[in-house]
């Protein structure tokens, strides 16, 4: 009895410190979340410096064929650390932060269309001496991941195209119609409000994440704020459908059901243009399968694969 109430009381003491840093050190406390997440998930945080000036910050880890995912709008790299602990023993994974996004290099004034930044990962992807992958990529990053397999088809294995942005000749979203009456655009954030608004807007199933962790990456977001109205329109303006067409690798387009950003009819739309590919749709399921449903997205992913190689 004696060693149950022991237990007790430092169960109860680790807890108040928990609660005690994630309201007093609520940065400290995010990274290092994010650090365990990224540990466990077999990841390392590095760095990389492009000819031209342009600073990537990414991360790596695994065994196997490369997997380089790239994040959406207004997103990071870390949205694909928690499917990547299902990845690593697999596929050597590759996550980075886009240019305009996360810890790189955030150049106002630059080009950040789906082209400009397919160009961005090449020069990566050269500077690391790798020349065929798999390629994923999670709206904006499904876009851009489009645009670099028609930019350079013979480098790209396959395709994972979650809630991919790009395909405009599809049923109206939440999103387009918000934009379209009111003029605001519910994927940016230039205030906590708005930012939890956003975090309840893009998924139906978020992870759990305490209030003041929530305000931290809401800050992030508002620096980012001038820069992400700069870089919105030039996303919208660059169709991808034409490409899609002509893309001829294996692919895995992934959906969830509940998708307010992009309508989840566009998976239909973008299977009838690409031939080589398959349909997952995900029910109970936003905008961000890798972040609400990681074991399950990676699990697909892992499936669709294995079929493929065996084709």
């Amino acid at each position: 009895m004696r060693f149950v109430k022991w237990l007790s009381a430092i169960l109860a003491l680790v807890v108040g410190l928990v609660i005690g840093l994630i309201y007093l050190a609520p940065e400290i406390t995010l990274n290092t979340v994010l650090d365990l997440d990224r540990q466990r998930s077999g990841l390392v945080r590095k760095e990389l410096n492009l000819n031209g000036g342009l600073h990537i910050v990414y991360l790596e880890g695994g065994q196997g064929e490369e997997l380089i995912l790239l994040h959406g709008f207004g997103a990071d790299k870390d949205n694909f650390t928690r499917v990547a602990l299902y990845l690593t023993s697999f596929y050597h994974v590759i996550i980075p932060d886009l240019i305009g996004f996360g810890e790189s290099s955030h150049p106002l004034g630059a080009d950040y269309t789906p082209a400009a930044q397919a160009k961005n990962l090449k020069a990566m992807l050269e500077a690391l001496e790798i020349h065929k992958f798999n390629l994923g990529g999670n709206s904006m990053g499904g876009h851009i991941a489009m645009t670099y397999a028609d930019l350079f088809p013979t480098e790209v294995l396959s395709l994972w195209l979650l809630d991919t942005g790009g395909i405009w000749n599809a049923p109206q979203s939440e999103l387009s119609k918000a934009i379209f009456e009111t003029g605001e655009n519910p994927l940016v954030a230039k205030n906590e409000k708005e930012f939890r608004r956003l975090y309840k807007f893009v998924m139906s199933d978020p992870p759990f994440v305490p209030g003041p962790l929530l305000d931290v990456l809401a800050r992030n977001r508002q620096n980012n704020y001038a820069l992400e109205t700069e870089i919105f329109p030039q996303l919208t303006s660059s169709s991808a459908e034409n490409l899609a067409t002509g893309l001829k690798m294996p692919t895995l387009i992934v959906w969830g059901e509940e998708d307010r950003a992009i309508h989840v009819g566009t998976a239909e739309v973008l299977h009838n243009l690409m031939p080589q590919s398959e349909v997952v749709i995900m029910k109970g399921v936003g905008h961000l399968p890798m972040l609400e449903r990681p074991r399950q997205t990676a699990e697909d992913y892992l499936k669709f694969q294995k079929k493929s190689a065996s084709n």
